[in-house]
């Protein structure tokens, strides 16, 4: 195991009712501003919750950030929060809200260009505002993290920020407010909550036992519920689960003082970036072509992962390796993700269009070696066409 340090500041409330929590967790003089993202929070009367429990607060709010929050639409949350002098931020919806409201929480503050704060991979950023969540997608593990994902639209570049100054205060999980989410949505949660527990476990060994068998926990966790997750949307025990494995998931645990990998979000950032495919489907399709491409630097971790999370412990190293990826790809598939380029009308033209970006984007050293040079990148996305 490396040597590391692991803080995490974020409160987490968890369960039913929960969000009558923001009564003593919001500053009782703040000025808030509620960032959101579509309707859904209106419809489904999680917005209801929210101001009922925010009270005679000076309440304004900001919709419309997408699912791939753009750079575009986040500045005009920062032009709001000057204009009404806000000083707390609330973001009410999935990990890409949390997302934008953490980039708009650095940017508010910022001296200069914001889009030096994704340029620099936050190391920019020097202040932030204060701000909570009300987590309603179980998914990315924003909620619990301090690393948010920004497009810009004008150049399709889309960069990912760190910061210790933007973990959430607080985040409020109540899993009654996934009832009401679409199956294709809680399918994404969990493809994205399974790929980043894959993105820090499975490297190469390093002795660090209890993140391996966290991480395994977690995956096997994931693959147990899943069924259940799509079948039944009003299942708490369920919901709740794969509410807290997706914030386990990425919120530094399991990644501590273990190498990582996360090339399958460098590329699968990119096709989003050109072709708007929702991020968890672009991991689902990059992921097994990586594992087959990389498989000789991964073998000892690939064969333990067979063998811990799908029980595949017979036949040859060889065998053993095709059946875990094979494995892998039909877990994505049960989900109803297509797991190819193909699945996305999508073929040589774009592989091409994706090493570009990569190219742009100086990601031309990736993975837990640093050897996935762009010619291995076009391996990948070949062997996913």
């Amino acid at each position: 195991m490396l040597n590391f340090e692991f803080h995490n500041p974020t409160k987490i409330v968890f369960g039913a009712d929960t969000i009558a929590r923001l009564s003593t967790l919001v500053p009782p003089t703040a000025r808030v501003l509620i960032l959101t993202g579509g309707a859904s929070a209106e419809k489904n009367g999680t917005m209801d919750q929210v101001r009922a429990a925010l009270g005679e607060r000076s309440v304004h709010q900001f919709t419309g950030i997408e699912p791939n929050p753009s750079f575009e639409t986040l500045m005009r949350a920062v032009e709001q929060i000057r204009r009404d002098d806000i000083d707390f931020l609330l973001a009410v919806g999935g990990g890409s809200v949390i997302d934008g409201t953490k980039f708009v929480a650095a940017a508010a503050q910022y001296q200069g260009d914001p889009w030096e704060i994704m340029l620099s991979g936050g190391a920019k950023v020097s202040s932030a505002l204060p701000f909570g969540a009300v987590l309603t997608l179980p998914a990315t593990g924003s909620e619990m993290n301090n690393g948010a994902v920004v497009t810009l639209k004008a150049t399709h570049d889309k960069l990912a920020f760190r910061s210790a100054h933007v973990f959430p205060q607080f985040s409020v999980l109540d899993p009654t407010r996934t009832y009401t989410l679409p199956a294709k949505q809680v399918a994404n949660g969990i493809a994205d909550a399974f790929v980043h527990t894959v993105e820090q476990y499975l490297t190469y060994p390093v002795g660090a036992l209890a993140q391996d068998r966290f991480a395994e926990g977690l995956l096997q966790t994931l693959v147990e519920i899943a069924p259940q997750a799509l079948a039944a949307p009003e299942d708490y025990a369920t919901r709740s689960n794969l509410m807290w494995t997706a914030t386990l998931a990425l919120n530094g645990l399991i990644g501590a003082g273990v190498p990582q990998d996360w090339a399958t979000h460098m590329i699968g950032h990119e096709l989003t970036a050109l072709y708007d495919i929702d991020h968890a489907r672009t991991l689902a399709v990059v992921l097994p072509a990586l594992l087959d491409v990389q498989r000789a630097g991964k073998r000892e971790k690939l064969l333990q992962y067979g063998q811990r999370v799908w029980g595949i412990d017979s036949g040859s190293e060889a065998q053993r390796i095709d059946a875990t990826i094979a494995a892998t790809r039909a877990f994505f598939e049960s989900l109803g993700i297509p797991t190819r380029l193909s699945g996305y009308q999508l073929g040589q033209a774009a592989v091409e269009a994706v090493i570009d970006q990569l190219g742009a984007h100086g990601m031309t050293a990736l993975g837990e070696h640093k050897n996935i040079d762009l010619a291995t990148s076009r391996r990948i996305l070949e062997a996913a066409l």
